[in-house]
């Protein structure tokens, strides 16, 4: 009846009701092996500031989870989200394996791997590789090539084949190999990236034209850069230029001087807790590209905003304020996975206790799961 736009309408249509109307439609909850690849980097993180015997159980019980819930029907191991999804140009069965979901579970169980010694983690490294292998088209450019986003998915978006490059950097980090792919995708990358520092979201090779959306993804390729940096040594100062050159940007251009992430640049609301989130991860973590710029200490600025703005009482999260009011649904993939794994990050670097602008007490609370 609606055509192509009928399931990304209905989609956005839920994200945006302020009420959680998904149990009167029969949606029930499920877990999501994107939320679990978080928990398990959070609860890694935890145990290696704390010691806590009981966050390393619990990172095992989310190992196991995911080694137990890969998609089925694919070569090696690829995850996906456990509801179908659409958007105007495709739309994807449930549990379709991305490079997206497929790499944030790889990168937990790497952290894991890491951490233990776990072989099972390791050898599952292996068969999200062939997975990436098997099913994540490779289109070639003249600056490189780009991984495709899901087994259907044609245009170039530059997040997802960065995180299809990290797949393969983390396997090879395990075996002692390396692909020579993941060079010709950082190439590609970097080829894009605009002059004041920003990335757009996607190329379409069809239209010869970019999906011009600038919001939390460029902290997503800030991070997938370093972490192929540090897993390959490849191209160091290319990477570090062009991390450089965008931190810059992230940080004057898509945060107020508060903490506060604009929504999609020019648009400044809704204050998305993704956003938040993925500032904190990237700020804190990227500190040392430019650590005159007090990067990190601009991450504690950013978490104190948001649990002063967006946490409620009972320790979740909210997904989104507007400039007056805002939808507090404690969604657990896009907002609480996110947030824990950022709170357990400035723990971990000793950053959560620093207050910041607008800072609050209420930025020594602990990450709750």
């Amino acid at each position: 009846m609606f055509g192509r736009w009928g399931a990304p309408v209905a989609t956005q249509v839920l994200k945006r009701l302020p009420v959680n109307i998904r149990p009167l439609l029969g949606i029930g909850k499920q877990q999501n092996p994107k939320a679990m690849g978080l928990f398990l980097k959070a609860y890694c993180l935890l145990h290696q500031k704390t010691g806590r015997q009981d966050y390393l159980d619990r990172a095992g019980e989310l190992c196991r989870w995911l080694l137990d819930h890969p998609s089925r029907g694919y070569s090696g191991m690829g995850w996906g989200y456990p509801f179908p999804w659409a958007s105007s140009i495709e739309y994807k069965e449930a549990w379709m394996p991305t490079s997206v979901a497929t790499a944030v579970a790889a990168s937990g169980l790497h952290d894991y791997h890491t951490l233990t010694g776990s072989l099972e983690a390791r050898q599952a490294l292996t068969e999200a590789a062939r997975f990436v292998d098997r099913h994540l088209p490779a289109t070639e450019y003249p600056e490189g090539i780009s991984f495709a986003y899901s087994p259907i998915s044609r245009n170039a978006t530059y997040n997802a084949s960065l995180h299809a490059a990290e797949i393969l950097a983390m396997a090879g980090s395990a075996s002692g190999t390396r692909d020579p792919r993941i060079e010709n995708a950082i190439r590609f990358v970097l080829s894009r990236q605009k002059a004041d520092g920003s990335w757009f979201y996607s190329y379409d090779p069809q239209k010869n034209s970019e999906r011009r959306q600038i919001d939390f993804h460029q902290g997503f390729i800030l991070v997938s850069l370093d972490n192929l940096l540090r897993l390959t040594g490849l191209m160091e100062e290319e990477i570090s230029r062009a991390i450089v050159r965008g931190l810059a940007f992230y940080r004057n251009v898509q945060f107020t001087s508060e903490g506060r992430s604009h929504w999609r640049i020019p648009k400044k609301f809704p204050v998305d807790i993704h956003h938040q989130s993925q500032g904190i991860i990237t700020f804190n973590r990227l500190d040392h590209y430019a650590s005159g710029e007090g990067y990190a200490e601009f991450a504690g600025t950013i978490a104190s905003w948001t649990i002063t703005h967006m946490q409620h009482p009972n320790g979740f999260f909210y997904y989104r304020k507007y400039r007056t009011g805002g939808n507090h649904i404690p969604f657990m993939r896009w907002g609480q996975a996110w947030m824990m794994l950022a709170l357990s990050e400035l723990l971990k670097t000793e950053k959560l206790t620093k207050t910041g602008t607008g800072g609050t007490p209420e930025t020594h609370r602990e990450p709750h799961a």
